[in-house]
């Protein structure tokens, strides 16, 4: 199936999960606080360490952005630390890598993440998803998320290394955002293969729970990450989330206590939906997808209880479910699931 995605000079600005200024208008009667469950950030943030006011008073030194992109360079996997360009989150990565290649035709493997589609437009390619990603081959950029989306789909490594072969033939480029691999099957990584004409984002704020620093990663070939790195210019990354950064990305104890935490909690998750007669069709252990022809109830019975749930406009039967944060809001989550 391929589905051509409009193309517009004027881009609209496109609907998230955490918008809870739009929760409070839609449901303005809801109890407070209300609890955020339409993101994939893990709940459970990383502690963050006490820094020196140097971090905040001072324009970010060099050694702590070599610093930080060795630390990313030794937990994700990449050749080196000359492969790693550190930025103020992904976000702005996926608008500059793609327009590291001449406009042409970009194809997305859908569904997923809507600003992958942005991201390519806004560099000037025309976009088409898909839902194989075999029909990738003659494109000059291809996009897909690892695990995926919201559905939490994996591709093989195999799979993945063979489209970019292909690319790499006439110099396309594969572009992987790998944001929720953290807990994702680490052999389907591709971070320690970047020099195969791929280009690897990692998310750090979603698995550390620290989105707020807006903290990423690109992984790619050392000519590639050097260009990267001369667009965003210097002190694109602030000095404490440096300092964070750097801190957490080398707690490996910390980084395996929670991926067993946040298994643990998703099970838990599918127990409680399960409970109210909805099935989980997708997700990661940070977020669960569930397809029912109840979404529309669904979604706006939590909203009046004060729970903001994920759902998709292009996809009516979805809901993506983010892990409750404490007891409290388990239980205010099964109560509103349980009231009919």
């Amino acid at each position: 199936m391929v589905q051509p995605i409009p193309q517009s000079s004027d881009i609209a600005w496109l609907s998230h999960g955490g918008d809870l200024a739009a929760a409070r208008r839609l449901f303005p009667g809801a109890p407070e606080p209300f609890i955020d469950l339409s993101t994939g950030i893990n709940p459970h943030s990383y502690p963050v360490p006490q820094l020196a006011s140097e971090a905040y008073a001072r324009l970010p030194e060099p050694v702590a952005l070599d610093r930080v992109a060795a630390a990313a360079a030794v937990t994700y996997g990449a050749p080196s630390r000359h492969h790693v360009v550190p930025a103020p989150g992904t976000q702005i990565l996926l608008a500059a890598a793609a327009a590291q290649i001449a406009p042409g035709s970009a194809i997305v493997l859908g569904p997923t993440y809507a600003e992958f589609a942005q991201a390519a437009t806004l560099a000037g390619h025309r976009v088409i998803e898909v839902t194989d990603i075999a029909q990738s081959v003659d494109a000059d950029l291809a996009i897909l998320a690892n695990p995926n989306n919201p559905d939490g789909r994996v591709l093989g490594r195999d799979q993945v290394l063979a489209v970019a072969a292909t690319l790499r033939r006439h110099r396309g480029l594969l572009l992987i955002d790998e944001a929720f691999m953290d807990v994702g099957p680490p052999e389907a990584s591709l971070c320690g293969e970047v020099d195969r004409g791929i280009v690897v984002l990692r998310s750090f704020g979603k698995f550390y729970g620290l989105a707020g620093v807006r903290l990423g990663f690109a992984l790619a070939p050392p000519d590639l990450a050097a260009r990267l790195a001369a667009w965003l210019g210097p002190w694109a990354v602030s000095g404490p989330a440096l300092a964070i950064g750097a801190a957490a990305l080398v707690d490996s104890a910390w980084a395996q206590a929670m991926r067993e935490r946040l298994a643990a909690e998703a099970q838990r998750l599918d127990a409680v939906l399960a409970a109210a007669g909805l099935d989980v069709a997708g997700g990661t252990s940070l977020f669960r997808l569930v397809e029912t022809r109840s979404a529309n109830e669904v979604f706006h019975r939590l909203g009046r209880a004060g729970i903001w749930v994920r759902r998709f406009a292009e996809r009516p039967a979805w809901l993506r479910f983010g892990l409750p944060a404490d007891e409290a809001a388990w239980g205010r989550l099964r109560a509103a699931l349980a009231d009919r």
